[in-house]
């Protein structure tokens, strides 16, 4: 990297000597850094960013062909989260998992195998390629019942029975934080001359911090995609995609990436990237002190609340009786070696909190907590989940717990002293399993961009959809994972979900019906 130190930040640098030099532009954009709205106070704010949202001019580098400061940046950014190369991504980890599916899957019914409980943006990868799926079955953490990802087990049994897969592309941590180690995972992949694939979206701080899990490349993925903006300090849609080893077509992959991406970024955006690896590499392990603090304090604090649980890998099986699981429930009764390993770490960041009454549902507690000046990152049927970071501060906290003491407080008739031998809710277990008989994969599945013939779809109730084949996807956003898919079988545990969620008012994606009052159907 020659001269170039993790102090510098190329890009970032590059930009405020262009704010600082004051040229003449007779250049897009056309704010013309700001100037369109000189007198506006309602755009002061605005107009000190357009000051360095430039474009593709001498000084700048070009995003898709990177010659100078980007570059620079993105070697920098390689040497920060170790990988071999670092790409910046102006459109979100959407962007860079449609570039890795795009590079992998090179023509009409290449086979991939997919983590079922994915992001859509993997399912509009895939059709994008019009890729055929084997989705595998992910392990569930039993305490919970929440998914996690396949087992070593089934990525091994799945690339024997389909030896023409291009790869396999598996989400790691999940949108709880929840994870297990991807170590053997990958090491099947290679036996296999197969390249691991990794949505790590939510895990960008992953390995920078002896507290926090291992991240994706160091365990031995081949292609990483990192939402920098969720969980370090990059603006929102800042994300990096990183690769290393020979198994993916790198010169390819660029062109996946210069195809799904504009041919104008943002470089307000890329300099944020730029500036928070500098953060990192600058300051090291020191860049998540405060950020862990607060996460220790907002432990300790709920301890004092016995009416919350929070999710926590269970503790390995020991000689005595009686070992508690998750949040201080006993664990249900028998589970397997295997299931119990699905859930081996977690992300400290994410602190998953719920009822252990179970008086509140998730939703229920979210809005309890906005009303009082907090807002979780999301909620489903059970829990709510808070998202600390490097930039959480003790002050957030203690509004944090006040909230929580104050909710307490509304339930004065609850007997707080048998709340720690309340039994917890069953858990929901989700509906993503669509494997055929006793194995934990599917058959193969078409994807394609051909939309279904609307005179074979028909909008029913839901209430009377069970037993129906779906015609549409059901997307709960946050987090953005399909519950269930066109072509699938809509049991009774699932339409009774969707009933659920329906009642909560959990926004939906992909429904026709806004309000899920009515799902599309095939008629036959």
């Amino acid at each position: 990297m020659g001269s170039m130190n993790k102090h510098q930040a190329p890009l970032l640098e590059a930009l405020l000597r262009y704010r600082e030099e004051g040229n003449v532009s007779l250049h897009v954009p056309g704010h013309k850094n700001g100037k369109a709205y000189a007198g506006v106070q309602e755009a002061d704010l605005l107009r000190e960013v357009m000051r360095i949202d430039v474009t593709e001019i001498t000084g700048t580098d070009d995003l898709h062909h990177p010659e100078g400061v980007i570059r620079q940046a993105q070697q920098l950014a390689a040497d920060c989260f170790g990988a071999e190369e670092s790409y910046f991504l102006v459109g979100g980890s959407t962007s860079g998992n449609l570039a890795m599916i795009l590079t992998v899957c090179t023509a009409p019914g290449d086979l991939l195998l997919v983590q079922r409980n994915v992001h859509k943006s993997v399912l509009n990868g895939l059709m994008l390629a019009g890729a055929q799926v084997v989705f595998l079955q992910p392990e569930t953490d039993a305490g919970s019942g929440l998914a996690v990802a396949p087992s070593e087990e089934t990525v091994r049994q799945a690339l024997e029975a389909y030896p023409e897969a291009k790869g396999v592309l598996v989400t790691m941590p999940n949108y709880y934080g929840m994870g297990s180690d991807l170590k053997p995972l990958a090491a099947a992949c290679h036996q296999h001359g197969v390249p691991l694939l990794v949505d790590e979206a939510h895990g960008a701080h992953f390995g920078l911090h002896p507290m926090l899990p291992d991240s994706a490349l160091s365990c031995g993925a081949d292609a990483v995609v990192q939402s920098t903006h969720k969980m370090l300090g990059a603006m929102t849609m800042g994300a990096m995609l990183h690769v290393q080893g020979e198994l993916l077509d790198r010169k390819l992959l660029r062109q996946r990436l210069a195809m799904v991406q504009s041919s104008s970024p943002s470089y307000p955006l890329m300099a944020s990237l730029d500036l928070a690896r500098r953060q990192l590499h600058a300051q090291g392990q020191d860049a998540f002190t405060a950020g862990l603090a607060a996460v220790d304090a907002f432990q300790r604090g709920l301890a004092q609340l016995p009416r919350f649980g929070l999710l926590q890998p269970p503790q390995p099986a020991t000689p005595a009786a009686g070992t508690a699981a998750a949040g201080g429930a006993a664990p249900p009764p028998g589970p397997s070696s295997a299931r119990a390993a699905a859930y081996t770490r977690q992300d400290p960041f994410k602190a998953v909190i719920y009822d252990r009454t179970g008086a509140l549902s998730g939703y229920a507690l979210q809005r309890a907590l906005e009303a009082r000046g907090c807002v979780p990152e999301m909620s489903d049927e059970r829990r709510v989940v808070l998202l600390f970071s490097l930039g959480s501060t003790l002050e957030d906290v203690n509004h944090l717990l006040w909230a929580l003491v104050h909710i307490v407080k509304q339930e004065p008739e609850l007997n707080l002293d048998d709340i720690d031998h309340a039994a917890p809710a069953a858990p929901d277990v989700s509906t993503w399993n669509i494997s055929s008989g006793e194995r934990s994969y599917s058959s193969p599945v078409s994807f394609s961009l051909q939309p279904a013939d609307p005179q074979k779809l028909e909008a029913i109730r839901v209430e009377e959809s069970a037993g129906r084949v779906a015609g549409e996807m059901v997307i709960p956003y946050p987090p953005g994972i399909p519950v269930l898919y066109p072509g699938e079988v809509i049991t009774g545990p699932m339409a009774s979900r969707l009933i659920r969620l329906r009642d909560a008012g959990v926004k939906c994606q992909g429904t026709a019906d806004p309000d899920m009052d009515t799902i599309v159907v095939y008629k036959d």
